[in-house]
This record gives structure tokens, sequence and C-alpha cells, in this order.
């Protein structure tokens, strides 16, 4: 009995690494393809004299495409176990496409040079501090309990910040949420990873369902990494 437990022991290990790595490359495309989504909204939109001078004019429905994506990230987050696969898809790529509708200020702001060796640069931390939360076996929770404490933190600041319209408390909430969203990352990562094991056992479409909801998760990260560093290394046109 105690040979058979042995050899069973590598089969299992093995088994549960193979459900993570197909259940982690499931997250990544679906958050490889949300960020495609947005970027192609955004460009399309930012190529639109006729959009952007809509917007320009009716700033009230820029707020609503706001609040709009709000909402549907609460909704996803709460009641994605509820809810169809496909229903999660659905509003996945929506709010994809909304947070692509709100981002495309950044094509117009920033030189395309400067916006394209951002996303290189925050797409490089980021894959790096995937990799780390991925492969590391320090538990990182505790780290993540702290982290979300600065992300309560920046979002307060933020606030205030429209108020106040202080360009060094730009600077600084900026600097604090690289160091936030890098972290994070790895974080997440970890903790979508151990999901994987759980996901696999699952149907298909609640293993569906939660890899969306990881997606979203990474999605997020990647984004808000992004605007933070373009503070710094972004060039106004």
């Amino acid at each position: 009995m105690f040979q058979n437990q042995v050899d069973r022991a590598p089969y299992s290990s093995t088994a549960q690494t193979q459900a993570v790595t197909i259940f982690l490359a499931k997250v990544f495309n679906w958050m490889a393809i949300g960020l495609g989504v947005t970027a192609l909204v955004a460009f399309m939109v930012a190529s639109s004299e006729t959009a952007v001078q809509f917007f320009h004019a009716n700033r009230s429905m820029l707020f609503m495409v706001i609040l709009a994506e709000i909402g549907l990230v609460i909704y996803l987050s709460a009641r994605i176990e509820k809810m169809e696969a496909g229903t999660a898809t659905g509003l996945f790529l929506l709010y994809s496409a909304l947070n692509g509708i709100t981002l495309s200020w950044v094509l117009l702001l920033y030189t395309a040079t400067s916006v394209a060796t951002t996303f290189l640069v925050t797409a490089g931390m980021f894959g790096s501090m995937a990799v780390y939360g991925y492969v590391t076996k320090k538990d990182l929770s505790s780290m993540g309990s702290f982290l979300f404490m600065g992300l309560i933190g920046i979002i307060i600041a933020s606030v205030v910040n429209i108020f106040v319209q202080s360009s060094m408390m730009s600077w600084v909430i900026s600097g604090i949420g690289v160091i936030v969203f890098t972290g994070l990352t790895a974080y997440d990562v970890q903790r979508i990873s151990q999901m994987g094991v759980t996901a696999m056992s699952g149907s298909e479409g609640a293993m569906k369902k939660m890899a969306i909801l990881g997606a979203l998760t990474l999605y997020l990260d990647f984004i808000n990494l992004f605007l933070m560093l373009l503070r710094f290394l972004g060039n106004r046109d």
C-alpha cells in the first residue's frame, strides 16, 4: 500500500500542475482578448473625429460610460456564479469595449511612440510578476491584504485629487500605484492558480466562468499598471 501511494504521488502532483497550467492558459487567453477589444475600440474612437467631438460635447455620456464600467465589474464579481458562462463572457467583452471608449483619451493626449513604449514596459513588468506569482512557493496572502489597503488608499487619494488638482499628489499616487499593481499581479496570479485546481474539477461552464473572472482581475491589474506607468513614461502630443 505504501509503495502504491508513493507511485501515485508524482502522478497526482503532475496532474495538478497540468490542470493549473491549462486553467491559467484560458485565463490569459481571455485577458488578451479583452485587451485586444479595448485597444481596437480605443483606436476606432480616437481615429473618428465624429466620435471625439460627440464625447467632447457630451461629457455626461462619458461619465455614464464610466459608471456602466464600474457597475459591470461589481455585477460580474458578485453574480458570476449564478449567470450562464455565455452571459459572463459577453459582459466581460462589453466591459472591455466600454473601457476602450474611456481610454481613447490616451491615444489623443500621448504620442503613439510613448504609448507603445509604455505598453511594452507594462507587459514586461506584468509578465515577470505573473511568472513569480506562479512559481513562488511563498504564500502571498499577507502581501495581498497589504496591497489591497494600498489600493483603497489610491482610490481615496485620487478622488480627493479631483478637487485639489495637485500635480505633486498625482505623481505620488502614480508612484504608489505602480508598486501596488505590480505586487497585485503576483498575488492575483498565485490566487488564480489555486483556483485552477478547483475549476478543472468542475463543469465546463463553471470552469469558463472562473476563467473569465480571473481574466477580469488580471485585465484590471494590467490596465491600471499601464496607466500609472504612462504618467512617468508618456510624452504628451
